[in-house]
């Protein structure tokens, strides 16, 4: 595919915690297949992470640990824009812009909004309010085509294309209206022991989340431990085979093989061969990315080179994108603004410049 036809992706993942298999399975596993026929920009989104509360350090160590678990699984810098929500200051200020045209109703029936209010009762803050507004800024600066989402995100993405739909009616084509990309296979990877709820780093359940650094004997053991259903029989039926169903759609991602295979593959053999065979396929597909990982996290000064250099990629975009907003908003065109070399150049009020 030509570059001029290319058409835009925009997806992140927020660095509240240790990725997890469900995240590698439904989001980083297509974004790197997508990034070779795509523009495609892939963040991490710190600041939706402090909508609940953080500690500074781990905050910090997440944000770089999954910046070298994305180049450790197969995304290219080169071929994509890697880079951190917050080192792109156009995410910002694009949501202030555009809260200004989310109703607040809209905000209100968010689904997420219900869900995490009731988890963190003592921190129902504005921006766990305003949350989805900051993410229609994320897709919207790049004029995103196709947004890869779960199921459970397509509220989020339907209120963006609303609001685009309001601005762009106000004043006049400004952005695209993008739609969703859901995989097949593995869109929503669900919890080993409450196949009833997605795998989550915050889930509540214990021994039901797989991170992508977790070593082989605690992937195993995880696997072992999952729950299938008083059957015997592997066939894929998620109403009422849920846990054998997200078993074998991890399987199937993990070894290469359709869902039917894994129905031969397993017909007359017990659960128990089948979780071990399922354990034993993650062990070996996150195997090389734990170690690369791990290597890439002992250069930090390489990964502060990628944060730098995707930010100043994805800036070239959103700004450009931010300018036109502001034009159309009637803001004053922006100065150029001096950068950290020139602050000592810079007079303060009150003082003489030198």
């Amino acid at each position: 595919m030509a570059n001029a036809e290319k058409k835009t992706i925009l997806s992140g993942i927020q660095s509240s915690g240790a990725l997890t298999l469900g995240s590698y399975i439904g989001a980083i596993r297509n974004w790197v297949e997508l990034a070779e026929d795509y523009s495609c920009y892939y963040c991490i989104v710190d600041m939706h992470a402090i909508t609940v509360r953080q500690d500074p350090e781990t905050l910090r160590r997440n944000t770089l640990t999954q910046l070298a678990q994305y180049i450790a699984a197969g995304l290219d810098p080169e071929k994509c824009a890697l880079f951190i929500q917050s080192h792109v200051p156009a995410h910002a200020e694009l949501a202030w812009a555009l809260g200004c045209y989310t109703m607040f109703g809209e905000l209100g029936r968010m689904i997420q909004f219900k869900e995490k209010s009731a988890k963190n009762a003592d921190n129902v803050n504005a921006g766990l309010f305003t949350y989805p507004v900051l993410m229609a800024a994320d897709i919207l600066l790049y004029q995103a085509d196709l947004v890869p989402i779960g199921e459970d995100q397509k509220q989020h993405l339907e209120l963006t294309r609303d609001v685009a739909q309001r601005f762009n009616g106000v004043y006049g084509e400004t952005f695209k209206l993008p739609e969703p990309y859901i995989p097949k296979i593995g869109a929503r990877i669900m919890d080993l022991q409450a196949p009833e709820n997605k795998m989550s780093k915050s889930s509540s359940s214990s021994g039901g989340c797989v991170c992508l650094m977790d070593k082989p004997e605690e992937i195993l053991r995880a696997f072992k431990r999952a729950v299938t259903d008083s059957g015997a029989q592997v066939r894929f039926n998620p109403e009422s085979k849920p846990g054998v169903s997200n078993l074998m759609e991890i399987y199937a991602v993990c070894s290469g093989k359709t869902l039917p295979d894994v129905e031969r593959e397993f017909s007359g053999r017990g659960y128990g061969d089948f979780k071990k065979a399922v354990g034993e396929a993650v062990v070996e597909t996150l195997r090389p990315m734990r170690e690369e990982a791990e290597r890439l996290l002992e250069d930090r000064a390489y990964l502060e080179k990628m944060c730098a250099d995707g930010a100043r990629r994805a800036a070239l975009t959103a700004d450009k994108t931010l300018r036109l907003v502001y034009e159309k908003l009637g803001f004053v065109a922006k100065p150029a603004l001096p950068s950290e070399a020139d602050a000592n150049t810079i007079a303060k009020p009150g003082e003489a410049a030198i």
